[in-house]
Formats: structure tokens, sequence, C-alpha cells
């Protein structure tokens, strides 16, 4: 297994800039605005408006996988190579966090924070596979969260974003299903 979690971490590694664009494009109110449709400029800004609920309901849930993997790391419960895939899971889900956040006050939003305290099952993780298997659940609710997004952004760019995010929480669910023996991926199609 060690060479597994060592060639998870090794193929996850590469990141794909996502969002980082958007910041650049024009939003649908300003076309809307700059081609004189003021009623579609209104109903852009509702678009708009969307695009910054949903990116912040991603920021927020960014925000609780890093606090989740905090605790994973520090549990004591977590062996190396193991242990060095969560601080790498963990990281990308920083990275998501900080662009999410850079690209909603791009957007003229406020981001939301990080909660003071998140409720884990922390009295039910009593080993290594238990962290993992509470781990794989919170990305597959990723997977889930994100697939449901897509479809609602007024901004398409911003919808290809989320299906990064999307591709790399089911890489993270894969990989974590695998390191505990389960199929890492167990159907056909992501619901």
């Amino acid at each position: 297994m060690n060479a597994l979690i060592k060639h998870a971490i090794a193929a996850v590694e590469p990141r794909r800039t996502f969002l980082g664009q958007a910041g650049l494009l024009l939003s649908g109110t300003a076309i809307a605005l700059l081609s004189g449709r003021e009623a579609l400029a209104a109903q852009a800004g509702k678009a708009a408006d969307s695009d910054l609920r949903i990116l912040n309901t991603a920021l927020g849930a960014e925000l609780e996988a890093i606090a989740a993997y905090q605790v994973g790391a520090e549990s004591g419960l977590l062996q190396k190579p193991v242990l060095d895939l969560a601080v790498t899971f963990q990281g990308h889900h920083k990275q998501h966090a900080d662009l999410l956040a850079a690209t909603i006050a791009k957007l003229g939003g406020r981001a939301v924070s990080a909660k003071d305290k998140y409720s884990f099952p922390v009295d039910t993780l009593k080993n290594q596979t238990d962290v993992l298997r509470f781990a794989a659940g919170l990305e597959k609710g990723a997977v889930s969260a994100y697939l449901g997004a897509i479809p609602l952004f007024g901004n398409r760019d911003l919808a290809k974003a989320a299906g990064s995010i999307l591709g790399d929480e089911a890489m993270h669910w894969a990989v974590l299903r695998q390191a505990v023996g389960d199929v890492p991926v167990p159907d056909a199609f992501v619901k």
C-alpha cells in the first residue's frame, strides 16, 4: 500500500489552475449594459448574485474540508505515507479556498470565513481506516455538491472551473477508497 499512496500523491500533485482567469472576464451584467440591454443586465445581475452564493457555499465547504483534514492530521491515527497524502489533499483544499475567495472578491462579493468550530465525529475515529473512510465520505459529498452546482452557474466559465474542482475531489475520493481497500470507482456514474 505504501507504493500505492506514493503513486497517488505523485498523480494528484500537478494542479490545474481553475477560476484564475475568471477575474479577467467581464461579468454578464457588464456585457449586457455595454450592449444597451437593461432588462438583460438586470437578469445578469441576478445570475451574478446567484453565482456569488454558489461560490460562497463552495468556499464554506472547502474551509470545512481544510479543518477536517487538520483533525485527521492531528489525530495521531495516520501513519506515513498516509499522513502525507492527507496533508497533500488538505493543501489542495486550501488552494481551492484561496482561489474561491479571490474570485468572490473580484466579482464584488464578500467571502465567507471559516467557522470557529466544526462538528466532526471524532469519537468514532479509532484508527487510520476510520479517518480515511471519514475523509472519503467528505470527498464524495464534495463531488456531489459540485456536480449539483455546475448547472446552476450563470457564468459558464465559473461552471467550467467548478468542473475542474469536481475532478480533483473525485480523485481524492477514489484514492481514499483505494487506500482502505474499497473499489476506487464504485459506479460508472457519479451521483
